[in-house]
C-alpha cells in the first residue's frame, strides 16, 4: 500500500504481510530523516524532491493502532518530530496441508543442529539496515507473469503445524530462469536444510527479498546485480514437494508478501 505523508499527524491503514511505503517532501535545510517504530529505526533516503523508505508489516503483527516516530534534522541543528500512526488492518490466511519427507519434520540432532545454525545466520543478515537505497523504479516478479497466492498461509507438514508460509510460492519448471525483482547487493547465498539453494539480495533500507529452492545459483556475495539479472535457476532444492521458486521478502525482519511490493509505486 502506497501512503504519502503531508506535514501533520496522520493515520494510514496497511494490512497485515504488506509492504508500506513513505514519502516525505524534501524542504530547504533538511538534511536527514527517520522512522522508528518496532523498536527500529529507518532512515529515509533522498529521491529528487522527497524522502522515501519501505516499512515493513509482519503477517504475526497485531491489528490495531501502533505509533511511528518522525524526525526530521535540519542543517542549522534543529529537529522536528513528528508522531504518525500506523493502524494495522487484519487478514485472513488460511491453512495448507502438505506432505513431505519425514526428515523434515521429525529432524535429527543433527538436522536440528544444521537448522539452527542456518536460523541464526539468517537471523544476523535479515538484522542489517543499509542506509541508501540500491533499488531503482519499481519491483517485478521474478519470473516474468508469476503469479503466488500462498503468502502467510499456515502451514501443517504431515500433520504437524508449522510456521505461516513466508513467500509466495510460483510454479514453474525445473531449469527455469530466476531473475532479480530490483538492483540489489547480493547479501547471501548457500545450501539450507529447509529452503535449499537460496539467494538473499539486500535493497538497502533493511529491504531483502529471498529465493529458495534453486537447482543452480549463478551469483555470489557482496555481488551488485541489477533488476531482471538471472540469480539461478529453478529447482526443487530443501523441504519441497516439487519444482518451484520460493519468492519471499523480508522488510526490517518482517515478513511480507511480495506482491505488495510490486504494487507500490
Amino acid at each position: 500500500m502506497w501512503a504519502a505523508f503531508a506535514w501533520m499527524f496522520t493515520v494510514f491503514s496497511v494490512a497485515q504481510g504488506d509492504a508500506l511505503w513513505l514519502e516525505y517532501p524534501h524542504r530547504d535545510g533538511l538534511e536527514s530523516v527517520e522512522v522508528r517504530w518496532r523498536d527500529r529505526a529507518v532512515p529515509l533516503a533522498r529521491s529528487d524532491g522527497a524522502w522515501v523508505a519501505v516499512l515493513g508489516v509482519d503477517l504475526d503483527r497485531a491489528a490495531g493502532d501502533h505509533p511511528a516516530r518522525v524526525t526530521f534534522a535540519f542543517a542549522d541543528g534543529s529537529t522536528e518530530v513528528r508522531r504518525e500512526t500506523i493502524r494495522v488492518t487484519p487478514k485472513e490466511f488460511p491453512v495448507t496441508r502438505l506432505t513431505v519427507e519425514p526428515r523434515f519434520v521429525e529432524l535429527s540432532p543433527e538436522n536440528l543442529a544444521r537448522a539452527n545454525r542456518e536460523s541464526a545466520r539468517l537471523g544476523q543478515v535479515f538484522a542489517a539496515i543499509t542506509p541508501e537505497i540500491h533499488w531503482t523504479d519499481g519491483f517485478e516478479a521474478p519470473i516474468p507473469g508469476g503469479r503466488g497466492s500462498n503468502f502467510g498461509h499456515r502451514r501443517v507438514f504431515n500433520d504437524q503445524p508449522r510456521n505461516p508460509h513466508s513467500g509466495a510460492d510460483i510454479a514453474a519448471g525445473e531449469g527455469t530462469p530466476v531473475g532479480a525483482t530490483n538492483r540489489g547487493r547480493v547479501a547471501d547465498t548457500g545450501d539450507y536444510f529447509f529452503n535449499g539453494n537460496t539467494v538473499i539480495l539486500d535493497h538497502g533500507q533493511g529491504v531483502f527479498s529471498v529465493y529458495l529452492h534453486h537447482t543452480r545459483i549463478y551469483v555470489q556475495i557482496v555481488q551488485m546485480v541489477e533488476k531482471g539479472e538471472i540469480l539461478g535457476q529453478v529447482g526443487a532444492t530443501g523441504r519441497v514437494t516439487g519444482p518451484h521458486l520460493h519468492w519471499g521478502f523480508r522488510i526490517q525482519n518482517a515478513r511480507v508478501d511480495p506482491f505488495s511490493l510490486t504494487r507500490m509505486p
